[in-house]
């Protein structure tokens, strides 16, 4: 009997332990989907999933270079002295404005022909007057006057062309040599300084200057592009030290000799070039599309996509504050866009703007 009695008043005990014990235990919270609150509903740009012509893109790589078309190597057609050189790497120059003087033997004896010949002109129009007044007398023949005219003829005639040697060489009669731009532009490549000696036999330039209002960029195109890349394709060109701008161009001309060490072809890109922010020798990421006729592919704003974990996925707005979390597959992305092959269709809804924040909110 009193055993009995204890057995209920221990499982009475363990009663109102248990019960004490589910009182104090926390209950458990189902979890919620995030809803997009009002305030940055309204603040969200939302697109809509349409077709677009399906673009081919190639990324390439290469580098900016002057354009030879409107580039001049400046030579001294004297040998003699460089004195005064008046610029420096990178000036930019007028047409006409004087780079360097060279001091030259070889224009001394250009000016002292032409002194020379001017006195024989001199000498030889003197003999022809002269013979002219003989021939009226009776004391000379009219082969004596057709000597001293061809005499004076041949004379002319040599002044004509020691003044043009002297105007050829810079028209100086000091016997300096006058190196003078002759185009407006930039000093790209400078090969002389002061007291340098100069030879008309070597054929180092003194002066290389470049108009660079417009650029060639040479890229380097793969054996496996090759087919994928024509004249006329539109050009996209970035920069390391502007890579905001964006640089747009078409493909000139494809060089049809392939690199045996690096195995490409070149690829030349006429570039304008506004403020001279493009400069020769600076490195360029190149992308070249194509767009492929009667094709057309699934296209999203790029500000759509979130990249974790692999992968793409955009964010499908069902209205009212929801949104799905959807994977999708880029073909490729081009300017403002991204071409999609699969996980969305044609006329859904996606958050262009807050949308890794939005991400991150539903996963959570």
């Amino acid at each position: 009997m009193k055993s009995s009695i204890y057995i209920v008043i221990l499982l009475l005990s363990m009663g109102l332990i248990i019960g004490g014990c589910g009182e104090n235990s926390p209950k458990h919270e189902e979890k919620t989907k995030y809803v997009i609150p009002d305030s940055l509903l309204q603040t969200l740009a939302i697109e809509t999933v349409r077709k677009c012509p399906m673009v081919n893109v190639i990324k390439l790589t290469g580098m900016v270079d002057f354009n030879q078309d409107k580039q001049v190597n400046i030579f001294s057609l004297v040998s003699g002295n460089v004195q005064d050189v008046k610029v420096q790497l990178g000036d930019y120059v007028s047409r006409g404005q004087i780079l360097a003087v060279v001091k030259s033997s070889e224009m001394a004896g250009y000016s002292n022909s032409m002194v020379i010949a001017e006195t024989n002109v001199k000498a030889t129009k003197k003999q022809l007057d002269a013979t002219n007044d003989l021939f009226k007398s009776g004391l000379a023949s009219i082969l004596d006057v057709t000597a001293a005219q061809v005499n004076y003829d041949q004379a002319e005639s040599q002044l004509e062309m020691a003044r043009r040697v002297l105007k050829i060489n810079g028209n100086s009669l000091n016997g300096d040599y006058i190196i003078k731009s002759p185009i407006n532009g930039f000093i790209v490549q400078k090969n002389v300084t002061n007291n340098t000696m100069v030879r008309t036999d070597n054929n180092t330039n003194l002066f290389t200057i470049s108009d660079l209002k417009d650029v060639w960029v040479q890229a380097n195109v793969y054996e496996a592009n090759v087919e994928q890349v024509n004249i006329g394709d539109n050009v996209e060109v970035r920069i390391l030290s502007a890579p905001e701008k964006v640089f747009t161009g078409k493909v000139d001309k494809i060089l049809n000799v392939l690199d045996p060490v690096s195995r490409v072809i070149k690829v030349r890109i006429v570039l304008q070039n506004p403020g001279y922010v493009l400069k020769p020798q600076m490195f360029a990421s190149i992308i070249v599309s194509n767009p492929e006729k009667g094709v057309e592919v699934l296209c999203v704003p790029n500000e759509a996509l979130v990249y974790e974990r692999s992968r793409y996925y955009v964010l499908v707005y069902k209205g009212k504050g929801n949104a799905d979390i959807t994977p999708v597959e880029v073909l490729n992305t081009l300017g403002h866009k991204s071409y999609l092959s699969e996980g969305v269709h044609e006329g859904d809804q996606v958050i262009a703007s807050n949308a890794l924040q939005i991400y991150s909110e539903l996963n959570n």
